[in-house]
């Protein structure tokens, strides 16, 4: 199994087809941004892959207004491994995005898609690898950081660590970080993220979130006490899925 990632599809799609909500707007990047990541992607990504991909799916509101976008993901080629961006406010509870596309076993009992996989305080694990990942958060340091803030940023940092845990305990030999956010402030510095990425033995992390070119560079890449960080996010990487592994 290849694994790749990608960020911020920023779909909107309503019954008939029609994007409701074009990506356009924010530059000629997303003209028709749909079509040119699922030319990449099923140029790229074979059946038997992974995709990772890191918040910021859908527009909607509801579940059943993003689950029009998720369909259209779903029919791409791999498995897909969600996280929740900052827009993703149909993210609800963990049941039912796993009974989103349930279907019965051979017994009788409704069990999850496994194409469909949304991760949260948890992580899916497949050929001795290991996703794991949150949100993530603005970290301390940042212009707009407040009190509150704070609270949000220990609680994601709890969440990653329980998503870190859970891979480690499942014994895969390779550990993937994922986060929306990305993990440090725009000075690059370190923050809870990247300490527990570097204590977990974390191989890459993938983030999102950051648009525009003049954006991309508040975003740490490269090298960072052992631990690799990449921007996926779909205008940085041109709509083109980003092999990890």
């Amino acid at each position: 199994m290849r694994f790749f990632a990608i960020a911020d599809p920023h779909l909107s799609f309503d019954e008939e087809g029609v994007m409701q909500k074009p990506m356009s707007v924010f530059g000629p990047i997303w003209d028709d941004h749909w079509q040119k990541l699922k030319k990449c992607w099923t140029e790229t990504v074979t059946g038997d892959d992974c995709v990772i991909v890191a918040g910021d799916i859908s527009w909607g509101m509801k579940l059943e207004e993003a689950r029009v976008d998720l369909d259209h993901l779903r029919e791409l080629p791999g498995i897909k491994v969600f996280f929740k961006g900052n827009h993703d406010l149909w993210w609800i509870s963990q049941k039912s995005l796993d009974m989103l596309y349930a279907e019965e076993d051979e017994n009788g009992v409704m069990v999850p898609d496994p194409r469909m996989r949304f991760i949260k305080n948890d992580a899916f694990v497949s050929d001795g690898v290991a996703v794991c990942g949150t949100r993530g958060w603005v970290c301390p340091g940042s212009d707009e950081f407040t009190e509150h803030d704070m609270k949000i940023y220990l609680r994601e940092a709890g969440r990653l660590e329980r998503s870190l845990q859970a891979g480690r305990d499942s014994g895969a030999e390779t550990l993937i970080g994922v986060l929306h956010y990305p993990p440090t402030n725009d000075m690059h510095q370190p923050s809870l993220f990247t300490r527990l990425m570097e204590e977990y033995g974390v191989k890459t992390c993938v983030y999102g979130h950051l648009h525009k070119q003049e954006n991309f560079k508040r975003g740490i890449k490269g090298v960072l006490n052992g631990v690799e960080y990449r921007l996926v996010s779909y205008d940085y990487v041109e709509g083109q899925p980003v092999r990890i592994i």
